[in-house]
């Protein structure tokens, strides 16, 4: 049977929100290709008609990964740069982006695992990072802030890191180090201190 194209894309999107969900869980090694394709309803060999090779997979999963969350999130021109980026910082530093794995985003569990993934995953992971400093530095910019995309690139990797810190912690502590942090990447970036930290 012969399927339209738009059925071929819809269910390539149906595989790569199960390998998102898949990687967020287990992490990208133990993803197999014969579940996932499983879940979207296909046989094993019908990956082949969606991708070349499982790396290509892999990579394609990751970007579908970052499109899913703060691309979506740092993007709307119309609003106030400040309040968005305080929002942000907010969201990220809390103990449910902490929780929330399986939605948050994904740098935080890849970022450990990034010398296990392939080349292609790799560089995709890479160009993803790139565009997360790159929304907040175009927001700092947009706010007037100065040195806009060095303390984006500090923030976020204050933000990753803490989030992936907060996971290996007991809740309390945990709570405690997202504090922090979200003090921190507020008084890096110029954003009044938050009511919650």
């Amino acid at each position: 049977m012969r399927y339209c194209s738009e059925h071929k894309a819809q269910t390539r999107e149906r595989v790569l929100a199960a390998a998102a969900a898949a990687i967020r869980a287990d992490g990208p090694e133990r993803v197999s290709v014969a579940a996932l394709m499983a879940c979207a309803g296909l046989t094993h060999g019908g990956f082949y008609a969606h991708w070349p090779s499982k790396d290509a997979f892999l990579a394609d999963a990751i970007d579908r990964m970052f499109a899913d969350g703060a691309a979506t999130y740092l993007a709307d021109p119309d609003a106030d740069p400040r309040e968005v980026l305080a929002r942000y910082v907010d969201d990220y530093l809390s103990m449910t982006h902490r929780d929330g794995r399986a939605r948050g985003c994904p740098a935080p569990t890849l970022a450990g695992e990034q010398h296990r993934l392939p080349e292609q995953a790799r560089e995709r992971f890479a160009a993803a990072i790139v565009r997360m400093i790159g929304r907040v530095g175009g927001l700092l910019e947009r706010g007037g802030i100065d040195e806009p995309q060095a303390r984006a690139a500090s923030a976020v990797a204050e933000m990753v890191g803490a989030v992936a810190l907060a996971r290996v912690m007991a809740a309390e502590p945990a709570e405690a180090l997202l504090a922090a942090a979200r003090r921190s990447v507020r008084a890096k970036l110029d954003l009044p201190a938050s009511a919650a930290a």
